[in-house]
């Protein structure tokens, strides 16, 4: 059955030829893919923890954020100049598209008691005319208002912000987000020309929102390019070489494996529009990441194509054979890599479901391509192979006798280094932060960075603290709680600033006992606490309510804990503690989990990892029981998991002896690699058997057998995938570089545990010819 294909195939190459590419061009209707800008798209709508937030942000203000930060250069912000400048961006920030609310320190609602009344005015209403006197007391009340400092002033006064609230309508949020972003874009670039002697930084949900989709178009924009020019590079060079330096040859089995490519990459990413899937950073991967999976297939039927023309086969002959001997390892490599990268559907993150689906798409389609459409170019597309023995086959031969050789040796110590290497993995502690996924080259990070060194936190918990009834915010002994954990969380060493309305009633009580400091307290009466909030809330202009922190019956508040740059462990830490102690000091009907989106990126960190472990080690049984059937051998199968697992164990261990810290990107490694692992298993196994099953060769030379006919093949797939997603390296967005990192690195280690680890296992456990089973491998390998 398999001639009758390879025959059909090689003789209707025109044809094939033609199919390919109206399927090919079918396909293309699902372009382009729209980019998805929300970090919401890492979560399902299932996510316990997304569901909490969004039942949050739809019960106060939503949270979607822009954040101007103002460093005057003097150090200044009590000056007329600059409180004139805040005083003018405060205003003009009301004209940015879909902004709800406005809140600065010159617009801050400062209360004082005038005799019997309360009044409530902003902290700086005409900067023109402060006197000195008036300058040091809106310092004072600035640096001290436990509402501000640390949120939108540092304690020394020489940095302050105004954070717009944004409602973006939820129908049309990937169109409107855009305008948002350059509408204040172009605010702070007007100040920055206006005023050069004060900086001006932009930050923000809606900024770093924003800056997931410009940093999934950085990569499509610069890495792919470079990812394809290196692809076409040791393409060409290898053919080259293959060919015995004939440029003809070279440039035909280029233009075979680019069309593989781009067909498979074009097919894949155009399914991907079909079925509705949005452009995200991790997906942004998928064309590098078929590219590279594109090229081993390619190049493992070439080899053997121009091997057997330099065998003195003709071109009909020589191609026939190559997929007669390639056929069942390319089509076993295909099938676990695509397991590998379908393993991925047990992430907890849709865009890792997404990068799985995608790139499992464009393996099935680059082995279909490379068993239809790769032949018949073959056929077509001129070919000149030299007759001289092939200098890289030679090398090759030299070093299988350098191994078996040294086997006694290289054994043990390559054990001792992979189970010393191996043995770091506990050191990889998890980490996760967002605002961090993006490379520091990033001005979006310089600003991240520079806010959270020099003003406030970035990341939060925040906690929808309900009374149980209608109008119970104003009961004391509900206040006096939320006051208590307010103060357990100002006495958290991990935490920067807490916002909640009871310092608003300790202000104002204090303002109606004619300013007396002892006053500063909580109302010990209910009706007196809801009569001050009234007033108060009477006296707030429009855009300044308190519907951010309190909810619509005034039953619940709302209490916002900013935090310092937490790993996600301590972030997970303290929201336990929190959750202990609402649990011991609270009533029931008080009780919150706690939630924000840094909540969120910390448990699906820690759940990702443990989903994609199971997920992992589900996909190894299934490739470990297909690697048996179709090595016709139990021993074989078990022999396998070594050289399928230790790559990706000992990956891991360098990264923890490197880095120590692993997060959402690193959890799609195992998924990523473990195919493309099994992938060198499988070749140099099946060349192995082939030669014991089919020639009778000993161990040793059966070894010999596999270095020389796959161990070129292999090199040049290593180097040519190292080469590529070592790209992915230089990614913008954090998840990307890392995973790129880690990949290029197991895929390099996988090559090493096959070349020096597992010949020397074979010759210890494989004595002779005789413990291999009769079978032919030609119809299973």
């Amino acid at each position: 059955m398999l001639e009758s294909f390879i025959s059909t195939v090689l003789r209707w190459r025109y044809s094939v030829l033609g199919l390919c590419m109206v399927l090919f061009a079918a396909t293309l209707g699902g372009f382009p893919l729209t980019p998805n800008a929300d970090y919401r798209m890492f979560f399902s709508s299932e996510n316990p923890e997304m569901q909490a937030f969004e039942h949050l942000q739809q019960t106060y203000t939503k949270s979607d954020t822009l954040l101007f930060v103002i460093s005057p250069k003097d150090d200044q912000v009590f000056s007329k100049p600059t409180l004139s400048i805040i005083h003018q961006l405060t205003d003009a920030a009301w004209q940015i598209p879909y902004s709800l609310r406005v809140d600065s320190i010159t617009n801050y609602q400062h209360t004082e008691a005038l005799e019997d009344d309360l009044n409530v005015a902003s902290l700086v209403d005409d900067p023109a005319v402060l006197t000195d006197a008036d300058l040091q007391k809106i310092k004072n009340i600035a640096t001290n208002e436990p509402l501000l400092v640390k949120r939108l002033i540092n304690p020394q006064g020489s940095i302050t912000a105004i954070l717009v609230t944004v409602q973006l309508p939820e129908k049309d949020k990937f169109g409107t987000q855009p305008e948002v972003v350059k509408a204040s874009r172009a605010l702070r670039d007007q100040f920055i020309a206006k005023y050069p002697d004060v900086e001006f930084r932009l930050t923000g949900k809606i900024m770093n929102n924003n800056a997931f989709k410009e940093a999934t178009m950085w990569d499509l924009k610069h890495l792919v390019p470079v990812a394809f020019a290196v692809a076409v590079l040791c393409i060409a060079v290898y053919m080259f070489i293959a060919s015995g330096a004939s440029w003809i040859t070279m440039i035909s089995g280029t233009l075979g494996s680019l069309a593989i490519i781009f067909v498979s990459i074009g097919m894949a990413m155009g399914m991907a529009g079909w079925m509705g899937l949005y452009l995200t950073p991790p997906l942004a991967n998928a064309p590098t990441m078929i590219l590279t999976l594109a090229v081993a297939d390619s190049i493992h039927i070439l080899v053997a194509f121009f091997q057997q023309l330099r065998n003195g086969k003709d071109r009909r002959a020589a191609m026939a054979e190559s997929l007669r001997i390639n056929f069942s390892p390319v089509f076993i490599t295909s099938i676990t890599t695509v397991i590998g990268f379908l393993s991925l559907n047990f992430s907890d993150t849709p865009p890792f479901h997404d990068l799985g689906n995608t790139v499992a798409i464009g393996v099935t389609v680059a082995w279909l391509m490379s068993i239809t459409l790769l032949p018949a170019l073959m056929m077509i597309l001129p070919i000149r192979v030299s007759g001289r023995d092939e200098q890289a086959s030679h090398s090759m031969e030299v070093f299988a006798d350098w191994v078996i050789a040294h086997s006694k040796k290289l054994l043990p110590l390559s054990l001792v280094l992979i189970i010393a290497t191996v043995a770091f993995m506990p050191a990889n502690k998890l980490y996760d932060n967002w605002a961090e996924y993006f490379d520091e080259s990033l001005l979006i990070r310089q600003v991240n960075d520079y806010t959270k060194a020099n003003l406030t936190g970035l990341a939060t918990i925040e906690y929808s603290l309900s009374s149980g009834e209608s109008g119970g915010i104003s009961n004391p002994e509900f206040l006096a709680t939320v006051d208590a954990f307010t103060d357990w969380y100002r006495s958290q060493s991990e935490v920067v600033h807490v916002q909640t309305i009871t310092d608003t009633f300790k202000q104002l009580n204090q303002n109606m006992h004619a300013g007396q400091p002892e006053y500063y307290q909580l109302p010990e009466q209910r009706d007196l606490a809801a009569q001050y909030l009234l007033m108060y809330e009477m006296s707030l202009p429009f855009g300044l309510d308190l519907n951010n922190q309190i909810d619509i019956d005034k039953s619940s508040i709302r209490l916002t804990a900013t935090l310092k740059n937490l790993p996600t462990s301590e972030l997970l830490g303290l929201q336990e503690r929190a959750k202990s102690w609402l649990n011991e000091n609270a009533p029931k009907t008080m009780y919150h989990e706690g939630s924000s989106s840094d909540v969120m990126f910390a448990h699906i960190s820690y759940n990702n990892m443990y989903s994609m472990l199971e997920g992992a080690f589900l996909a190894m049984l299934v490739i470990s029981a297909i690697l048996a059937v179709a090595l016709k051998s139990a021993k074989f199968g078990l022999i396998s998991l070594l050289p399928n697992m230790l790559p990706i164990a000992v990956g891991f261990g360098l990264w923890g002896m490197l880095f120590g810290q692993v997060g959402l990107g690193l959890s799609m490694v195992t998924g990523v690699t473990m195919g493309i692992v099994v992938d060198y298993t499988v070749h140099f196994l099946s060349k192995f058997l082939r030669a014991q099953r089919e020639q009778g060769l000993d161990t040793a030379d059966a070894i010999r057998y596999a270095f020389k006919t796959v161990g070129v093949a292999l090199f040049v797939t290593t180097i040519i995938l190292v080469a590529n997603f070592g790209v992915l390296a230089f990614s913008v967005f954090g998840m990307n570089s890392d995973a790129g990192i880690l990949t290029a690195a197991t895929i390099l280690i996988a090559l090493f545990i096959d070349f020096i680890f597992l010949p020397p296992l074979l010759l210890m456990l494989i004595r002779s010819k005789a413990e291999i089973s009769q079978p032919e491998l030609a119809k299973a390998a």
